[in-house]
């Protein structure tokens, strides 16, 4: 193993031995107490099968037969989860045949990132991983199931399901993907007609046909953004079957994949010699694992949110300093859009996951002796499924990429670094994408620009007041101000100036999503605005320096001495029904600790 890989880990493990002894100790008594369902009071039980057939009742009064539970994010507006309508039937029969039942403990909200974008709604969007969160605890507080199957796959819902279900950690937990739609226009191809949008030489009519043949069917959308980047953490992190990321929907293949994983989960249940509890697959080594990832393929920057409340949620302690940390010795493997001209098709078809895992345990930069869903072998994922006479069957990964212009080994990469920076100076830490940003846009300096809103930068760029170097500083959108919504509806105008040739960046405390594309961006800046954090306190003309390569952001201003920007956000706290989520704001913690209330 890599020597920095063991020092982070330890770092990560001595840092956290309070609070993951403290998580371990609640999941092992409930592992020994927990549920007894021929104990239940009998009222209690009645109200639990009260819906089941006859045959079904008995089964789950016996102590002995096992019981599933299942929580899904279905809804039929999402394209990644419309598929997941007919899995509990399929799940039913493939449990079925292996004695067991299933009930469908309980449904969370999902909502999608690509309706709310630049919308009220998308002030939501962060906290309904919380949400979602607590759902699942909900869910799963009826004490009923002996393994859980947790349906979900985009931005905030797989965090979300595995922060909820982690509270339940002393029972065996699987997710199940529904896969990728198949690719439509390109995404580099969308992406040229939103910034010919942007700057008037293209119209509605083209903007929607563009995007309409991007995302046309049921599925998960085929850049590699935050939903792609989540099923990607759950195999490397060892809770879904190998290769199954990307099996589009609606094949025979991708049912197959289902039924085998239902029988796994159901294999790996207390009563088996394989016990293969939630909280003791997610532990420093498998966090590790994610992170180094989320590095290699270049993904989502949520992660560096997402991860970090995953792992709190198993009592681990990590923080942005070991995504630095790692992100200095991991190469950049894949080049998928927006890193690339790829989608998540092609990538699976160069080889996928299973091929990187291979080669990144082969280089001693993954951790091997980890539990996962299919025992203690990070080796099990460098397998590949297959449909052959009906059977469901797996292969090696290739040995080698199949197209090196999407996916390479460690000893060849695209980039030697991986694909996230933690910049930082005196108005506090960032994240910065770098796997899409070329080296000569990885470092610039600038007046600043500030606004308020996107709406306001929108309004100064439709007038032509934006020609010129910049930095776009957009204070005030952190989670304590608004939810941290994603700012992603500025990157076709960003794009614009760029390619004018003008040098810009952007700075702010909210977030961008898993589409950060080619502009340099210091995101999630901590502390907040709303906080107190000198962001707020930048003015236009200030020389701003973002340094992606050097992890430096500087203001050449003593903003220590200006007064604070006096901003109000109560607007941003009423309709949509964000007054509901008045609470949230007031808890929420900090970016780096993972935005989250808990």
């Amino acid at each position: 193993m890599h020597p920095l890989i063991t020092k982070v880990t330890n770092d990560i493990a001595s840092r956290s031995v309070d609070s993951r002894q403290a998580y371990l100790n609640k999941i092992n008594a409930a592992a020994q107490n927990g549920n007894d369902r021929s104990q239940m009071p009998c009222s209690n039980l009645a109200h639990g099968i009260a819906a089941c057939s006859a045959e079904d009742k008995l089964s789950i009064q016996q102590a002995d037969r096992l019981n599933i539970g299942i929580v899904t994010a279905y809804n039929d507006m999402l394209s990644a989860h419309q598929p997941y309508e007919s899995y509990p039937n399929i799940i039913r029969q493939a449990a079925s045949q292996e004695g067991a039942t299933v009930q469908v403990a309980g449904g969370v909200p999902a909502m999608c990132d690509g309706v709310t974008q630049g919308q009220d709604g998308m002030d939501l969007s962060l906290f309904s991983r919380d949400v979602i969160a607590l759902s699942t605890a909900v869910s799963l507080s009826h004490d009923l199931y002996d393994a859980v199957v947790c349906l979900g796959i985009c931005d905030k819902i797989v965090p979300g399901l595995l922060i909820g279900a982690l509270s339940f950690g002393h029972l065996p937990t699987i997710f199940i993907p529904a896969g990728p739609m198949t690719s439509g226009l390109p995404n580099k191809e969308k992406a040229l007609v939103r910034e010919a949008f942007a700057e008037g030489s293209a119209d509605r009519n083209d903007l929607i046909a563009a995007e309409s043949a991007s995302y046309h069917s049921p599925g998960t959308c085929t850049f590699y953004g935050t939903a792609n980047s989540n099923q990607m953490l759950m195999e490397f992190m060892g809770l879904q079957l190998p290769g199954g990321s990307f099996v589009n929907p609606g094949t025979d293949l991708r049912e197959a994949l289902t039924q085998a994983a239902t029988r796994q989960v159901l294999s790996i249940t207390k009563s088996s010699n394989n016990y293969a509890p939630l909280g003791h697959v997610i532990s420093e080594k498998s966090i590790v694992n994610g992170i180094i990832g989320l590095l290699a393929t270049g993904g989502s920057t949520n992660h560096t949110l997402h991860l970090v409340a995953i792992a709190r949620a198993a009592g681990i302690n990590i923080n942005w300093s070991d995504f630095a940390a790692l992100s200095a010795i991991i190469p950049l493997m894949a080049q998928v859009y927006p890193n690339g001209m790829a989608d998540v098709n092609h990538f699976h078809a160069a080889g996928g996951l299973g091929y990187m895992i291979d080669q990144l345990l082969q280089a001693e930069l993954l951790h091997n002796d980890v539990m996962t869903i299919l025992g203690a072998d990070m080796s099990r994922f460098t397998s590949s499924p297959k449909q052959e006479g009906g059977e469901l069957k797996w292969d090696r990964a290739p040995e080698k990429s199949v197209d090196r212009s999407i996916l390479r080994s460690p000893d060849a990469p695209f980039q030697k670094e991986g694909g996230l920076r933690v910049v930082e100076g005196p108005t506090g830490r960032a994240i910065v994408k770098v796997s899409a940003v070329s080296e000569e846009h990885r470092r610039i300096t600038a007046p600043a620009r500030v606004f308020i809103s996107q709406a306001a930068f929108a309004e100064a760029f439709d007038s032509g007041e934006l020609n010129s170097d910049m930095v776009a500083v957009v204070p005030f959108q952190g989670p304590q101000a608004n939810g941290m919504p994603e700012l992603h509806k500025l990157t076709p105008y960003l794009g614009v100036l760029q390619n004018k040739g003008f040098k810009v960046a952007l700075m702010t405390d909210g977030r961008m999503s898993g589409a950060s594309g080619k502009i340099l961006a210091a995101i999630q800046v901590t502390p907040e605005a709303k906080n107190g954090g000198l962001i707020g306190r930048i003015e236009d003309g200030d020389i701003i320096t973002i340094d992606a390569e050097a992890g430096k952001m500087i203001v050449n201003a003593d903003l220590t001495t200006r007064e604070p920007r006096m901003h109000d956000t109560s607007a941003n706290n009423i309709g949509m029904g964000r007054e509901l989520f008045s609470s949230f704001r007031k808890e929420v913690g900090t970016a780096e600790a993972g935005a989250s209330i808990f």
